[in-house]
């Protein structure tokens, strides 16, 4: 489903969740977090999880890093605009009933739905370094089922390479079903609007690779890591012309600023214009960017109390759907029911 379609629709209930594995950069602002406040914006019910038990089937031999990304991930949601009175944020082992309904979920998914996942196969091969050959790591789809399905999520917002996810969970909700009667909705993917948001090097821009421009980061780490973005190597002096195709500059001018990215191109190609200008102009506009951001998140990073408080709200607002999902399911399942309340913590 397109976003515009998407959001002429009534009655959205949309989960949406980021693994903690660190503070948030440009590219999460660009790819995700806008999209939040989209969503928060048009009434729609969201929930927005912190995927710590999705961290651990990679971080599993360092899980205090996952704890301490915790808070990190939230302060970065809330000083983007991210609202804990207009969606629901929560920590996905804070609420007991994910790891349920993926037990159960587990039981009635074939092994090949889950062997099959692109990302299964891709991560495989990238990641060398740890150990994914591990039950939790292979059950990744069918955890990321289990939280879509237990709020009964109408809209998944994705991009297009995260398509595959979605139509496993739409798959699994349609097995379960098939066996116990219409108890599940297939949850629609939506793909969102989002702009590519280069690395300083050139790369797609993600922590790992070491070249992101964080949200929180200081206006010297931002000057500093302007001055090292990727040019044209050819490039070599100011009246050289050059290629802005291969200038990750270029590419920032294009997202935050199109109206100067046109003569930026025309004068780099007429050797008009040196790198080094360019970066220094563009170091005030992605300054403009972050600044209120960082400004905001010092001073919410100044009271953890609250950000517990607005955890454990956000949990209990969950648990409180996620009790009502697995009672239908056992339900229908013809299942014990399950005890809530006291009787269930």
């Amino acid at each position: 489903m397109k976003f515009e379609e998407f959001m002429s629709e009534s009655q959205k209930v949309i989960l949406s969740g980021m693994r903690p594995s660190g503070k948030l950069h440009l590219g999460h602002w660009e790819g995700a977090l806008k999209n939040y406040l989209e969503f928060q914006a048009d009434d729609a019910r969201c929930y927005f999880m912190i995927a710590d038990w999705h961290a651990l089937t990679s971080e599993y031999a360092s899980p205090a890093s996952v704890r301490e990304n915790t808070h990190e991930l939230l302060l970065d949601w809330l000083a983007v605009g991210v609202d804990p009175k207009r969606a629901t944020l929560f920590v996905q082992s804070d609420v007991a009933e994910h790891s349920e309904l993926f037990v159960i979920l587990g039981m009635l998914t074939p092994l090949a739905w889950a062997e099959r996942c692109p990302t299964y196969k891709e991560q495989q091969q990238e990641i060398t370094d740890k150990d994914l050959s591990t039950y939790g790591f292979l059950g990744y789809p069918i955890l990321q089922a289990a939280d879509i399905l237990l709020y009964r999520a109408t809209h998944v917002p994705v991009g297009a390479d995260q398509l595959p996810h979605v139509e496993i969970t739409r798959e699994i909700a349609r097995r379960l079903n098939h066996f116990y009667g219409d108890v599940l909705p297939e949850p629609q993917s939506v793909i969102t609007p989002s702009s590519r948001v280069p690395g300083i090097d050139g790369r797609k821009m993600s922590k790992s690779y070491g070249n992101a421009i964080l949200l929180s980061d200081s206006a010297d780490e931002i000057n500093r890591k302007i001055m090292q973005m990727y040019t044209d190597p050819n490039k070599v002096r100011a009246n050289t012309p050059g290629n802005p195709e291969k200038c990750v500059v270029l590419a920032f001018y294009k997202i935050y600023r199109p109206d100067l990215a046109e003569t930026a191109e025309r004068e780099c190609r007429a050797g008009e214009r040196g790198c080094v200008v360019c970066k220094k102009g563009l170091a005030p506009i992605l300054q403009a960017v972050i600044e209120p951001i960082r400004t905001r998140r010092e001073q919410l990073a100044a009271t953890p109390e609250q950000l517990d408080k607005i955890l454990s709200d956000g949990a209990e607002a969950a648990r409180t759907c996620a009790q009502e999902t697995l009672q239908k399911i056992r339900q229908a399942m013809g299942w014990r029911p399950r005890p809530t309340g006291k009787q269930a913590a």
